[in-house]
């Protein structure tokens, strides 16, 4: 026993000198191509997105962390410049449709990837590569605009520039950069109202970039073809929205003091199991089997409801839990219950459309009572289920 103290204490030591060491050394560089406005590594955002204001005064910022037909779709944002920075984005058809609708009312939209995906390879015949030379590393890019000098070439180290479109469709797509390859790596589409704006580059608009003045210069000029709209969209879906960003551990081992309170704990935990190695007999307790006590839940909720009398609260809940079983079981959209919803709801259950019409107007009706009667509960429960009665 006391052999085995001595090696507790001796591996005690030993991490406390291993856990100091750690903590001391200098921090390496963090060269992960995020392109995050939480990040102030090299290659987030963070810069960018709190000095977008220099760019387009007295703007309004709204970051959102959802795809773009939740934005845009569910969210009804309107009058608003779009702007996603990100490694590589992949849409999906409702997303692209959604997209291009918002950019037909007049919106701009500016997107900075080095992947744009299936949906806009096949829909713009587009296509990003690396264009790698004798030194890929630094890649000037130009502007070809005669307004913004095109004999002057922005050069940054770190690949920026290595990115262009090897295929694109020249009788929709108009160049405004291109390298010193003359390959075209910044496009812009005219669709209805509005331009649809692709930049291949991205490193171009990160910290590392913006602390360059040549890289300050070209974000500054590349995103100034956007309009001043009142209203800036920032995308965090396509940076932020992964399991690494939201990992609990990820937040702890990117904090010092977090730190050591993990490796504390961690070797506590271990100093606990080693002295408690020794074997223990022990009572083998008698663990009853779990009774099925689902019916005195339901009881108790029940009185709990009658007690309170909470008419309003409980119709509430029943129009709720009836709308989302007709949009997950009959894929109905339920934001407006207008007369469309009316028609395919009829059609969808097979019922006829003047119940259809006399259910949807007491729904709307009870939505907005503050006081529900225990007759208009009663009707509503009643509508309710006539209507799965006589769905299909």
């Amino acid at each position: 026993m006391k052999s085995l103290k001595l090696y507790l204490i001796v591996a005690a030591i030993l991490l406390i000198v291993y856990i100091f060491a750690l903590a001391n050394r200098p921090k390496a560089i963090d060269w992960t191509e995020t392109l995050s406005n939480k990040e102030k590594t090299p290659f987030g955002t963070y810069i960018i997105y709190n000095r977008i204001k220099d760019i387009f005064p007295g703007v309004r910022i709204t970051p959102y962390r959802q795809p773009v037909y939740n934005v845009l779709a569910q969210d009804g944002v309107k009058h608003a410049s779009y702007i996603i920075i990100c490694p590589g984005i992949e849409l999906s058809k409702p997303d692209y449709r959604q997209l291009v609708n918002y950019i037909k009312s007049g919106n701009d939209v500016f997107i900075a990837s080095e992947y744009f995906g299936k949906v806009f390879g096949k829909n713009l015949n587009l296509d990003t590569k690396t264009d790698f030379t004798v030194n890929s590393d630094v890649i000037p890019v130009k502007f070809v605009n005669p307004s913004l000098n095109p004999k002057k070439y922005y050069s940054i180290d770190r690949g920026a520039g290595s990115m262009y479109f090897n295929k694109f469709d020249t009788a929709q797509a108009v160049v405004l950069a291109q390298n010193r390859n003359n390959k075209a790596n910044y496009l812009k589409y005219k669709l209805g109202k509005g331009w649809l704006y692709l930049n291949a580059n991205p490193k171009f608009f990160s910290n590392y970039s913006l602390l360059k003045p040549q890289g300050a210069e070209y974000a500054a000029t590349a995103l100034s073809f956007l309009k001043s709209n009142k209203q800036v969209i920032w995308d965090e879906y396509y940076t932020d929205n992964n399991a690494d960003a939201s990992s609990p551990m990820r937040l702890f081992l990117s904090r010092p003091a977090l730190q050591w309170a993990y490796y504390i704990g961690i070797f506590s935990l271990l100093l606990f199991v080693l002295f408690e190695i020794k074997r223990r007999q022990r009572i083998i307790p008698v663990i009853e089997p779990l009774t099925n006590t689902t019916l005195e839940f339901v009881n108790v909720v029940g009185q709990v409801y009658y007690e309170k009398r909470n008419n309003a609260n409980i119709a509430h809940k029943k129009i709720l839990y009836l709308l989302t079983d007709l949009r997950d079981s009959y894929q109905l959209k339920t934001n407006k219950l207008d007369n469309e919803f009316i028609d395919k709801l009829s059609a969808k259950l097979g019922i006829e459309s003047q119940f259809s019409n006399k259910v949807v107007n007491y729904i709307k009706y009870i939505s907005v009572q503050e006081r529900v009667s225990d007759r208009e509960l009663i009707e509503l429960n009643k509508l309710t289920d006539q209507l799965y009665r006589q769905s299909k």
